[in-house]
């Protein structure tokens, strides 16, 4: 219960670079596929979730470069990866930069991982 509280409170304060991932993922905008945003899985919550295709979307801000932060990462996705999701992850800069560019990427992250 207490992951969910926090899934609520991270929806309610997402980043700027969130909000407009968001814009494009939400009310299946992205070909039909439906994405979750601030979904609990394992002990962690999943940036955006496309449950049908096991794909989760991680958006990356500037603490993700460091050697600790790095480190977390890799156990997060390691635990992600176990429960059958395949991780594709972006940075602040890349959806501030090229929406459009990321949001073909996850399109075909999305049907690559339905195509196996």
């Amino acid at each position: 219960m207490e992951q969910i509280a926090y899934a609520r409170g991270l929806r309610r304060t997402q980043t700027r670079a969130g909000a407009k991932l968001w814009s494009v993922l939400r009310r299946r905008q992205l070909n039909g596929w439906k994405f979750r945003r601030q979904c609990p899985i394992d002990r962690y919550v999943a940036d955006f979730v496309c449950i049908e295709a096991n794909l989760i979307v991680e958006v990356d801000g500037a603490t993700h470069s460091t050697m600790q932060e790095c480190e977390r990462d890799a156990v997060r996705t390691r635990t992600l990866e176990s429960c059958g999701f395949a991780i594709l992850r972006d940075t602040n800069a890349e959806i501030a930069e090229n929406l459009d560019g990321v949001r073909e990427t996850i399109l075909a992250a999305v049907e690559r991982r339905l195509s196996v």
